[in-house]
This record gives structure tokens, C-alpha cells and sequence, in this order.
């Protein structure tokens, strides 16, 4: 397992946000050197979601039909649907939609994510920093995030301010409230 001081998050790139009133889309990509059939496992697996995503899910996300997430800072459950899951290429559940892509070896791994424009820094930083523990659990190399929490914390912190100056917004002055 990683300690927090080996924690480093990549650089801030990869995210874009597609702006519809309040509601904007963000969108994440990421290159993952791994086949779409080990990043789908760890997109629907709730054991492996517990490894790396900012939510938990009660039951797998490889099936349409409903399923409860318990976002990070947020006890509450929040019931939503998965809308498809075509094994490998394509997941929709809730707010979020997923496509993945073979290539360069690996898999090309794009997020959309609808989310409220005031936590749009928020969420890719926080999405990036998943991300970060995706590539890693993947590798074998995972991330003991409890030990590390301080580290990502920080490290999520720094990526919100560089993530805001790429999105033309201001720099968030307080996490987002609870939920999603």
C-alpha cells in the first residue's frame, strides 16, 4: 500500500465542462494502460468501487436497474438507475455516463458527469484524484486510502484552484454541501 507522502496527483488535464444554464457537463478522460475489460470490472464492482470511486454502490453497476450510491461526505444513500451497461464500452447510471475505448494498449476511459456549475472545480478535482486511484488499484499498486486521506486531501485541494483557473470560475471559498 501507498503512504499519503507518495501520493502525488498527475497534472491537471484531461477535464472540460460543456455549460446548459446551471447545469453543466464535465467531462474527464483518461488514458489507462489496462484492457476495457479490467476498468469495466472496477466501474461496476461495488468491492473495487470501494478501492478508488467517491461513492459506494449497495449492488454491481453491470445491469440496468436500480442501485443506491452513498457519495464521500454524504451518508445518506441516494437512489438512482443504471440506465446501460453494455459490458466494456458503455455505462450510464445516474448523472454520470461512462464510455470506454480500446486503445494504445490500454483503455481511453471518458466520464460526463451533470453537475451543478458552483461544484464543477470540486467535482473534477475530485474525480481526478479517483482517477489517479483507478490507474493505480489496476496496476496492482493500489492506494491505502485511509493512510493517504491527508495527502489527497491536499492534493484534491491544489487540483480545485487549478481545475477553477482552467473552467474560467472562481476558486470555491467551501467544500460543496453534502449530496449530489
Amino acid at each position: 500500500m501507498e503512504a499519503c507522502e507518495q501520493y502525488a496527483p498527475s497534472p491537471a488535464t484531461g477535464a472540460q465542462v460543456r455549460k446548459e444554464g446551471d447545469r453543466w457537463t464535465l467531462i474527464l478522460v483518461r488514458q489507462l494502460r489496462h484492457p476495457p475489460e479490467k476498468v469495466w470490472e472496477a466501474l461496476t464492482d461495488p468491492a473495487q468501487l470501494r478501492e478508488w470511486a467517491p461513492f459506494t454502490a449497495d449492488s454491481s453497476l453491470g445491469e440496468e436497474g436500480a442501485v443506491s450510491l452513498t457519495w464521500t461526505g454524504n451518508p445518506t444513500a441516494v437512489r438512482t438507475r443504471v440506465t446501460r451497461a453494455e459490458p466494456d464500452t458503455l455505462l450510464e447510471c445516474g448523472d454520470m455516463r461512462w464510455e470506454l475505448e480500446a486503445s494504445e494498449g490500454g483503455t481511453r476511459l471518458t466520464l460526463w458527469h451533470k453537475i451543478d456549475r458552483r461544484f464543477v472545480a470540486w467535482g473534477a478535482a475530485g474525480w481526478h484524484v479517483a482517477f489517479d486511484v483507478l490507474g493505480r488499484l489496476l496496476g496492482g499498486n493500489p492506494v491505502d486510502r485511509a493512510a493517504a486521506s491527508a495527502g489527497m486531501k491536499s492534493a484534491w485541494q491544489r487540483l480545485i484552484v487549478e481545475y477553477a483557473r482552467q473552467f474560467g470560475l472562481e476558486t470555491p471559498a467551501a467544500p460543496p454541501a453534502a449530496g449530489r
